[in-house]
Order: structure tokens, then sequence, then C-alpha cells
């Protein structure tokens, strides 16, 4: 397996998961500077390795009446600040070619969200910065379909990639994860992340996209016991007053005891 490395960090090759979390979208610089506070100390109390995630402009919501995110420069010092001060790599979305150079003066990961990973122009963008490109599984498509983004970002030369799963789409309004998903998408070669919060939205429910966050836990137990190089969860101090994603976030203040049943399951199959 192709090792990726996001700074001091490591992921893959049997070693302890990764945590990349923080939450959805920056809302404000007060929210988004003191979640990735709580999670530091959290990740940094049990040894494990951390990547903050927020995404600094939302371009995927189900209404355009739908916070889609601060002014984008505003956004990205808020993201530098996490990363310069409290020495965290930051992962963020982008939508558009443009996006990924302009990401990338902050990011040390760019997302290419999953309905988005069939964009030759934007994985081609994204490879072309060098960073490591996280490209997350379309819900409509097959994991082993995911060679062909991973081909796209090779194309460039970069072979920093993950691939992550986050539920595909079982008839209307439910997401399922097939666990058969990691080990066919590590047949790239690649690290595998499993996205925990998104595999349990309900999208199209009205308005606002849905969710089953009771589920968040159990499924991401069951990846670590097929062996997934990272967990990908978003969290939120207050949930229900999310500006994004608010039916689908982890509450910040449960996730210490949902992490640590994981890290043991992870260390049990890698042997750690």
């Amino acid at each position: 397996m192709n090792l990726v490395k996001v700074n001091n960090i490591t992921i893959g090759g049997n070693k302890q998961l990764v945590l990349i979390a923080g939450p959805c979208v920056v809302e404000n610089e007060y929210i988004t500077l003191s979640t990735a506070e709580k999670v530091k100390s959290i990740c940094e109390k049990h040894g494990v390795d951390y990547i903050f995630k927020a995404s600094y402009k939302k371009a995927n919501r189900t209404s355009v009446e739908s916070f889609t995110g601060l002014d984008r420069d505003d956004a990205l010092k808020i993201l530098r600040k996490i990363k310069e001060e409290l020495n965290l790599p930051v992962l963020t979305d982008i939508h558009t070619e443009p996006e990924a150079a302009e990401a990338a003066t902050v990011a040390d990961v760019l997302q290419i969200p999953a309905f988005l990973c069939r964009q030759t122009d934007l994985l081609v963008a994204a490879g072309n910065t060098g960073k490591v490109v996280n490209i997350k599984k379309g819900q409509f498509l097959a994991p082993q379909s995911m060679s062909n983004a991973v081909g796209k970002v090779e194309s460039t030369g970069n072979k920093n990639i993950m691939l992550t799963e986050r539920g595909t789409t079982f008839g209307y309004n439910n997401l399922v994860v097939d666990m058969r998903s990691f080990l066919i998408m590590k047949e790239t070669g690649y690290p595998v992340v499993m996205d925990a919060t998104h595999s349990v939205q309900m999208p199209g429910t009205g308005n606002v996209t849905g969710g089953n966050p009771e589920y968040i836990a159990p499924l991401a137990r069951a990846a670590a016991a097929v062996g997934i190089d990272a967990l990908f969860i978003e969290t939120h101090p207050d949930p229900e007053n999310a500006k994004s994603d608010a039916a689908s976030q982890l509450p910040l203040d449960k996730l210490e005891e949902t992490l640590l049943p994981i890290l043991a399951i992870d260390k049990t199959v890698k042997g750690l």
C-alpha cells in the first residue's frame, strides 16, 4: 500500500487509524477553534493522530436558503489560525477547479465531495496542487469504480490519495454501507477512510438532509473491524443548531466515549 503523509502523520500501512474530525462547515471562529481544541485534547490523551476538518464553503446544500459558508477569505483565515496556532493539519472540501489552488494555500488535504468524484477537471486540479487528495466515493458508485477517480489524480503525478466510503444510495432517502467497499477500494493501493457521519444521513427528506446519528458508533466500529486507515467524523458542540448537517453530526461531548471502543477494535485487528 502507498503510505500517505500529511505533515508528520502517516496514514496506511497497518498503523493505528487517524482521526479526521471537526464541524461540517466553518460557521464562525469560536465554534471552529473550540471544536479543534477539544478534539486535539482528546486525541493527545489517547495517542491518536488528528487532522482537523471543516468545509470553508458548502456548495452542495438541499435548499437555496441553506447556509453555504462565510466569506471565503474569512473562512480560510480561520482555518489558517487552526493550522498555525494549534499546529494541526487541515482538510477542507473543494467544488470547482479554481478552488483547488485557493484552498491549497491553507489546507493540507483537499477533499473531493462524493457527488463530484467523477469530475475529471476537478480531480486533475486537486492533483496538480501536490496536496493529499481525499476522494469520497459517490453514493451512486460501486467501490471498484473508484479506480477511475484514482487514475485521474495519478495522471498529474500525485500519488497522495485517500478514498472515503460515505454510504451508498439504497432506495429513496436512505444510505447503506457495504463493508466490502473498504477492501475493494484498498485494492487501488491507497488508504481507505470511513465517513461515519455522512453514512447515517437520510438525503432528500424535505428542505434539509435528515439523519440517524445513533448509528454512527456501530458503523464506525464495524469499519474498524474491517481495517480502515482513518475515521472521518463531523462533530459539533451543539448539532441541533449547526448550520449544516445538523441531523447527522456527532455531539462533541460524545466523541471521546464513541472513539474509545473504535480504537480498541482497530488495535486488535491490526495487532498493535
